[in-house]
């Protein structure tokens, strides 16, 4: 009946869809920017100019099913600032079928990166923690959201490298012991400056190896 009122939509383009379980239409589908399977392990980049960007990272590798342009940055907009929960599944989804295989063989806990309180509360959900319970459940491994933002810094969209990277920006800290390997799941690759604050308070903490998954990687 719902259906029938409300026709199911793809969320990108609102091309009508043939059921009302499916979110993108064949299109869209197809126009999806999959990564290449080889990219560089330490920052899930296919390439770059000069040195690696993450190679003082806290977290030992990063990888990343999609770029952040396109069908895939839609995703994340409609999850992010339209409230699309439905969206988290789907992009577990992309995310374990892509998976290399050794980062899916080895027994890992799955730690989602914190949002600030006010912002999770002013959008009523927290969208990497929704995104890294639907991923816990799609490798049938545990979820432990150990960590938390203490900071008040403004919203990062628009935001330079350097601004990103300031000393101070970011405070993480940890609300339990931290497992002692670690699939740290975001949204957004960006400069990596939050990723990276994240996988020092782990290892800090007394994490031994932090990978940082997320659904896409800026370019």
């Amino acid at each position: 009946l719902l259906a029938f009122v409300v026709p199911p939509a793809c969320v990108v383009c609102r091309a009508a869809l043939p059921r009302a379980d499916l979110r993108l239409c064949a299109s869209c589908t197809r126009a999806l920017p999959w990564l290449p399977r080889r990219t560089c392990s330490r920052c899930g980049l296919p390439s770059h100019r000069r040195g690696c960007p993450a190679a003082s990272a806290a977290f030992t590798r990063a990888w990343a099913p999609l770029a952040h342009e396109g069908v895939a940055r839609d995703l994340v907009g409609a999850l992010k600032f339209r409230g699309a929960l439905p969206l988290a599944e789907l992009m577990a989804a992309h995310i374990a079928a892509n998976l290399p295989a050794d980062l899916r063989a080895a027994p890992a806990v799955i730690v989602p990166v914190p949002s600030q309180p006010s912002r999770a509360r002013r959008r009523g959900f927290d969208p990497a923690g929704a995104l890294a319970a639907a991923l816990a459940g799609r490798l049938g491994a545990a979820l432990q959201p150990c960590l938390r933002r203490r900071d008040h810094g403004g919203r990062q969209v628009g935001a330079t490298r350097s601004q990103r990277r300031r000393s101070g920006r970011l405070t993480i800290e940890l609300t339990a012991r931290p497992p002692p390997r670690v699939l740290l799941v975001d949204d957004v690759h960006t400069t990596g400056a939050t990723l990276s604050a994240c996988a020092t308070t782990l290892v800090a903490g007394g994490c031994r190896e932090v990978v940082a998954v997320t659904y896409t990687r800026t370019l």
